[in-house]
């Protein structure tokens, strides 16, 4: 069996950056360990597998597909970067012109839109709670080292732990953190953290005002050390940012860490309050440019 493999990169505007994903169109059922071996062998942060639901489903014409991610080691339930890679493969290379795509996943419908140069993702949004400091301690410490917490939360339905660092802190500071997330694996001790975000409240003032909160994402305990941008992420970051500022739209910043490729923008519009509470938002990404075709 042939399987068209695409690589395409997320939130750039520029090849052999972002973050990029693999894509595979699927025209028939694959065997269940198939797609950790090709994940595993793609070695992506995350693999997308794009499946028609019925037989006479067309990736040209229908508007509905099953989506499923996996990491180098796992099956994941969200990720953001991989179905705006699906979608992009979809409207770009498939040349399919509904106006709206909806994949079943794991967290429910998600729907893509295209609007002029970006993909709209409609994401779930995930409430976080207060957190315990002493019962992830040893955690934070394997992070950060000493540094101030500013707040501390947990998302259960994600199972990301969120660390929101002293608004006393320059932007730089996160940026040129050096952190070893391998350290994790063992300095984690309540078996419940798969994720942990590291979060700043933006600038309102100076050279990067505008920018309402930056971020890093680590998650070892899924194959990924960093995650340049992660839409499961910042599915908890918009809802705990939206409570913390009072904002429905916010302009976010995440950290690239590779020196010769630049950070970016990612925009998170809430239609209203009560789409906030029943875990709606909307999540809008640059459009992904680069794919590479392999055949399995």
């Amino acid at each position: 069996m042939q399987i068209p493999i695409f690589t395409v990169d997320a939130f750039t505007s520029r090849s052999f950056s972002g973050n990029p994903a693999a894509v595979c169109l699927l025209e028939n059922d694959l065997n269940e360990d198939l797609h950790q071996k090709i994940a595993t062998e793609m070695n992506l942060s995350e693999t997308a597998f794009i499946r028609k639901l019925h037989s006479v489903d067309d990736f040209t014409k229908s508007s509905c597909f099953g989506l499923r991610w996996f990491t180098p080691t796992n099956e994941v339930p969200l990720c953001g970067h991989a179905t705006l890679a699906a979608a992009a493969v979809l409207f770009h290379i498939q040349k399919n012109k509904n106006a709206v795509l909806t994949f079943v996943t794991l967290s429910g419908e998600l729907k893509a839109r295209q609007a002029e140069d970006h993909i709209v993702l409609d994401l779930p949004l995930y409430l976080t709670y207060p957190q315990v400091f002493q019962e992830v301690g040893e955690l934070i410490k394997a992070a950060i080292g000493d540094m101030i917490v500013q707040d501390l939360r947990y998302s259960p339905d994600t199972k990301k732990l969120l660390v929101r660092l002293s608004d006393t802190y320059e932007r730089s500071v996160l940026e040129e953190l050096q952190v070893s997330a391998q350290d994790f694996l063992s300095a984690e001790k309540t078996g419940k953290v798969k994720g942990l975000i590291l979060t700043l409240k933006g600038d309102s003032s100076g050279k990067h005002k505008g920018y309402d909160f930056y971020s890093r994402y680590f998650a070892p305990w899924i194959g990924v050390l960093e995650d340049p941008v992660t839409g499961s992420a910042h599915a908890v970051l918009s809802s705990y940012w939206s409570e913390q500022l009072g904002k429905k739209e916010m302009l976010a910043l995440c950290q690239e860490m590779e020196e010769e490729q630049k950070q970016y923008k990612i925009t998170f519009v809430l239609q209203s309050l009560s789409d906030f509470l029943r875990g709606q938002g909307r999540v809008i990404f640059p459009l992904c440019t680069r794919h590479q075709l392999s055949i399995w």
